[in-house]
C-alpha cells in the first residue's frame, strides 16, 4: 500500500501549503519553482510506480487528487492576485473539481477509473507552460491559458468516453 511512489505523491500534498505560503509572501517566482518541484515528483512517482511495478489503487486515487489539489491552489492564488481573470479560474476550477468528484464517485461505486493518458499528461504540461507565461508576464499569456482551458475540456470529454467504454466492456464481460 505505502511505497516510494505513494510517498512522493504524499509529498505533493505537503508542497501545496508551502506553495501558498511562499506565493502569499510575495515570492511568486519562487512559488512557481515549488510548483515545478511538485510536477517533478509527479513525473518521478509515475515513473517509479511503473518501473518497480508498484502501481496501487491508493496511488491511482491519490496521484490525480494531489495534482488537482495543487492546480486548484495555483488557480486560487492566481485569481486572488488578479493575475488571471476570474472566468478562467472558474472554468479551470469547474473542470478540475468535476474530475475529482467524478473519479471519487465512480471509484466508490466500484467502477473502473481511467488512468492518465497522453492527452491528460499533455494538458498538465500545457497548464504548467501557461502558468510560467503568466508568472513571468509574457505577452499573450492569458490567451495561451484560454487555449489550454479549451484543450483541458476536450481531454475531459476523451476521459468520459474512455470511462464509458471501459465500464461498458466490463459489464458485458460480467
Amino acid at each position: 500500500m505505502w511505497n516510494l511512489p505513494n510517498l512522493l505523491t504524499l509529498c505533493r500534498f505537503f508542497l501545496i501549503p508551502m506553495y501558498l505560503l511562499v506565493f502569499e509572501a510575495g515570492y511568486i517566482k519562487t512559488a512557481f519553482f515549488i510548483l515545478l518541484l511538485a510536477g517533478l515528483t509527479d513525473v518521478l512517482d509515475g515513473y517509479l510506480a511503473r518501473k518497480r511495478r508498484q502501481i496501487t489503487q491508493l496511488g491511482s486515487m491519490l496521484d490525480p487528487l494531489a495534482d488537482k489539489s495543487m492546480m486548484i491552489a495555483v488557480i486560487l492564488s492566481l485569481v486572488f492576485s488578479k493575475m488571471i481573470p476570474w472566468e478562467a479560474a472558474a472554468a479551470m476550477f469547474l473542470r478540475d473539481a468535476g474530475m475529482i468528484v467524478g473519479s471519487a464517485f465512480f471509484h466508490f461505486r466500484g467502477k473502473q477509473t481511467v488512468p492518465a493518458n497522453v492527452m491528460g499528461k499533455l494538458t498538465t504540461v500545457l497548464y504548467y507552460l501557461a502558468i510560467l507565461l503568466i508568472i513571468f508576464e509574457f505577452p499573450y499569456a492569458i490567451a495561451c491559458l484560454w487555449i489550454v482551458i479549451i484543450i483541458s475540456f476536450l481531454t475531459s470529454f476523451i476521459y468520459i468516453f474512455q470511462f464509458k467504454s471501459l465500464n461498458k466492456n466490463e459489464s458485458e464481460n460480467s
